[in-house]
């Protein structure tokens, strides 16, 4: 189940965290993955950590907001794998300011990463995409990274959400749009809720500031009890979420959204 045996597989933003697990999850079950990063040592370093399970990677530099950069990555990816099966556009930034504190130059950061990446990754994709879909009993695949804070209101960082909002409608839109064009590529969401990541640390060190107290494990604690569950995710939760949407086990699954928050939007 939720194999992924000889898939070709590009990550956005995949040198750590979740993109990082993720991209090591998908060639432990068989994909040959292309990792797109700023962080180009990280990158290297994940990609040495897959060849020495056995995986088959390679890293590209990539700036998400960057159309020829883009180009370029997709060019290596093929160049080396041949094709190209699945794209996830996990690639996103938190600046976790209100309305009246984020500055202008906060806001098209954030619409530079989180959207303008994503169309841009999509568009660079596509082409590949499109050739590969003729050849997969259930087509190719697109895997967005969004969040809970794309369905629910954000006390922290109403732009964030603003622009993961902008990436579930994307995620629908696209899906329906190549469906109607016939491509057999299947677009779906992923929504995680707090992660205990880099950027997950972020956020309790924003929502800190935002009390007027360094006291970061206060914050982590209230974090932790917004999930019923009563952890908090881990980068694996989110990876496996991703493996299945972008495997064969998905294959009746476009346009969805698949939420994986420990509780969080059940309240």
């Amino acid at each position: 189940m939720n194999r992924l045996d000889g898939k070709i597989a590009f990550l956005s933003g995949a040198a750590r965290g979740i993109g990082g697990e993720t991209a090591k999850l998908m060639a432990s079950v068989g994909a040959k993955v292309a990792i797109g990063d700023v962080l180009e040592e990280r990158g290297r370093q994940t990609v040495r950590e897959i060849e020495a399970s056995g995986g088959q990677a390679l890293f590209v530099p990539l700036d998400v907001t960057s159309e020829v950069s883009w180009a370029a990555a997709m060019d290596a990816t093929v160049k080396k794998f041949g094709g190209l099966d699945i794209l996830v556009n996990n690639a996103g930034i938190f600046v976790g300011k209100g309305v009246e504190d984020a500055s202008m130059d906060d806001w098209h950061r954030l619409v530079a990463v989180n959207l303008t990446g994503v169309v841009l990754g999509t568009r660079a994709a596509l082409p590949h995409l499109k050739t590969s879909a003729r050849q997969s009993p259930h087509g190719s695949a697109i895997v967005n990274l969004a969040s809970v804070a794309g369905l629910v209101g954000s006390q922290l960082d109403p732009l964030y959400s603003l622009t993961k909002g902008g990436v579930t409608l994307f995620t629908k839109s696209t899906a329906l749009e190549f469906g109607r064009k016939g491509y057999r590529i299947r677009v779906n969401s992923i929504h995680p809720g707090v992660i205990d990541t880099d950027m997950g640390q972020q956020t309790f060190a924003m929502r800190a500031k935002a009390l007027g107290t360094n006291d970061t494990e206060a914050t982590r604690k209230v974090s932790t009890s917004m999930h019923p569950i009563g952890r908090l995710g881990v980068a694996l939760d989110i990876a496996k979420g991703i493996v299945f949407l972008a495997s064969d086990d998905a294959g009746f699954m476009t346009g969805a959204g698949l939420v994986v928050d420990g509780g969080y939007t059940a309240q």
